[in-house]
């Protein structure tokens, strides 16, 4: 058997983070045992549907690098893969079901149904409703051929239950006292979620449906209509929710929850991939930093926990950094060069860009984020320093500050060969005459010069900033003062 699985987001919003979870799980399982990755549109929700939500998640998914072998955007044998443009096959599984009988017009308005459960309610019954205004079959087509409008809703046998196994949460066992006579086509023909869905995974041959446990409830309906169809029956796996630090379900009110969020704010995707892959499954080894590849290798469904997980921004922002250190050098400047540009709003020159890859290696060290790194290397690419109010409140106003700026001057207008080493066995020559610790000493010449608190070590950058504005900079924030 060849794996078949699908990844079927509905394009009403954007690309959750817990969305890309499941669509990396299904990912991951397929390329563990070779099989067939599908990436599908349930988009009939035709007032919520846009093509803006469809766009962030196939860019979502690219970016994750989560390629897939069929579906939208790269078509394949089952084709179509949206869902609105398979209605035609919806209404044929309809007419089936209402050929075998398992399936029935209904003619319960909303008014008989609110009674019927608030009935059901004051006799300590179970209020799904068990099909008291079905229709016959050929009543039903007369009507609705006359012009009246029925939904068609599958007829669920009672008493009786559905069972089946899941590889996440075991054995599942639904009684049917428990499951309503449910609408699989409204009475406008159009198909509601269990129907599409469930014939999607017949006709594109799922073999494996692995979504969140907010679908489990969904399931016996499924299955039931896979069964009544003769259909083969796909396996289960239904993932954990995904929590906020406060224990509930990961929402807004933790932050950004859109996957496009974590690509703007300076993530690495393959960090981000890492991290998820971690929220309810263990590589094992007491590892936390693993590759796609060794994920590949050692993922199992069988390996999935059951229990909520955590999503940690602090965890992931310290995971994003690991990866960003581990980048080749001139990676890590192709990475970024965009948003140093984008924040010059100006391509570097020859100078500029000689400049920032002299310092990229040392920003790189301490970045947590991509987005961190135009902030620390502006100071090198303007004419001008623009002091940070915060840093120069904090430096610029301690006594030694002016001392420490006129002797910094005057020993570096002594160096002779400018490199980092020369200037810094000038500045730290300053500092014992001056009798400054470090902090006190270097940090009024750090502001004069970057404008922040918050640079590359300083002796490198008076190197890339060179003689000149390093010592006019100085004379700057002298005058200043």
């Amino acid at each position: 058997m060849t794996v078949r699985v699908r990844f079927a987001p509905s394009p009403t919003g954007f690309l959750h983070v817990g969305a890309a979870r499941t669509a990396l799980y299904n990912w991951l399982f397929a390329r563990r045992h070779g099989g067939v990755f599908i990436l599908r549109s349930d988009d009939t929700d035709a007032l919520r549907s846009e093509q803006r939500y469809h766009d962030d998640i196939v860019a979502g998914m690219r970016w994750l690098g989560l390629d897939w072998d069929e579906g939208v955007e790269v078509g394949g044998p089952h084709a179509p893969y949206r869902e609105s443009e398979r209605l035609a096959r919806y209404r044929e599984a309809a007419e089936a079901l209402l050929e075998s009988g398992d399936a029935y017009y209904d003619a319960a308005t909303p008014d008989d149904l609110e009674q019927m459960r608030a009935a059901a309610g004051a006799a300590g019954r179970s209020p799904v409703y068990d099909g008291r205004f079905a229709l016959a079959l050929e009543e039903g087509r007369a009507r609705r051929a006359s012009g009246e409008a029925f939904p068609i809703r599958f007829r669920v046998r009672r008493p009786g239950a559905t069972e089946f196994a899941d590889l996440v949460r075991g054995e599942m066992h639904f009684e049917h006292d428990n499951v309503d006579d449910f609408v699989i086509l409204r009475s406008d023909g159009s198909p509601t979620y269990h129907l599409a869905s469930t014939i999607d995974d017949i006709d594109f041959e799922i073999t494996h449906v692995v979504r969140g446990e907010d679908l489990l409830s969904s399931t016996p309906k499924h299955v039931l209509i896979t069964r009544a169809l003769g259909a083969p029956e796909a396996v289960y796996a239904h993932l954990s929710a995904i929590q906020g630090p406060d224990g509930r379900k990961l929402s807004k009110r933790h932050g950004d929850t859109a996957l496009h969020t974590y690509r703007d704010a300076g993530f690495l995707p393959e960090a981000l991939v890492n991290y998820l892959a971690l929220l309810g499954w263990s590589p094992g080894e007491d590892e936390t930093v693993v590759d796609a590849a060794t994920m590949v290798e050692r993922f199992d469904l069988a390996d999935v926990s059951r229990n909520p997980a955590v999503f940690d921004g602090a965890k992931l922002e310290w995971m994003n950094g690991v990866y960003i250190r581990d980048l080749p050098p001139p990676e890590f400047v192709d990475r970024t060069l965009a948003l140093v540009e984008a924040d010059l709003g100006a391509p570097l020159d020859h100078a500029q860009r000689l400049a920032f890859e002299s310092v990229a290696p040392l920003v790189q060290e301490r970045a947590k984020r991509l987005t961190d790194v135009p902030g620390q290397v502006r100071f090198l690419m303007t004419g001008e320093v623009v002091y940070d109010e915060a840093s120069w409140d904090k430096v610029m106003t301690h006594e030694a500050a002016p001392a420490a700026l006129r002797e910094a001057l005057e020993r570096l207008r002594g160096v002779g060969e400018w490199t980092t080493e020369a200037i810094e066995a000038a500045l730290r020559e300053a500092l014992e005459d001056l009798g400054l610790s470090a902090r006190r000493g270097l940090q009024p010449i750090r502001v004069a010069v970057s404008g922040s608190t918050v640079s590359p070590p300083l002796f490198e950058s008076l190197e890339a900033l060179g003689r000149e504005r390093s010592l006019a900079r100085i004379e700057q924030a002298l005058a200043a003062l």
